[in-house]
């Protein structure tokens, strides 16, 4: 599984090599981005992080609710403070299926 999330508000840059490092930063601080592999034991999900914009969950378990809602998939993190800016939140990604 691969997971990228970037804020809507993230920073535009016209030429990446010319980005100055507070640029680098700000793109760096829109972005949620880790991939591995995942076991279900119908409750809960469990990432299994082999790569991360954020190496402190390199080789570590993100563990992830899980609901059904007909159509949808619905997965949750516990609380945890935030890599941006350190306040407690829970994230909600919300899957439909297309029929």
């Amino acid at each position: 599984m691969l997971v990228v999330f970037v804020s809507d508000k993230r920073p535009k840059c016209a030429d990446l090599a010319k980005t100055t490092d507070q640029g680098r930063v700000e793109l760096f601080k829109t972005t949620v981005a880790y991939g591995g592999t995942y076991t279900y034991d119908g409750k809960t999900m469990k990432h299994h992080i082999d790569t991360s914009w954020n190496e402190t969950w390199t080789d570590t378990d993100q563990v992830r609710g899980v609901k059904f809602e007909g159509n949808r998939l619905i997965l949750s993190t516990i609380p945890a403070p935030s890599a941006v800016d350190g306040k407690l939140v829970t994230a909600v990604l919300t899957w439909e299926r297309v029929q």
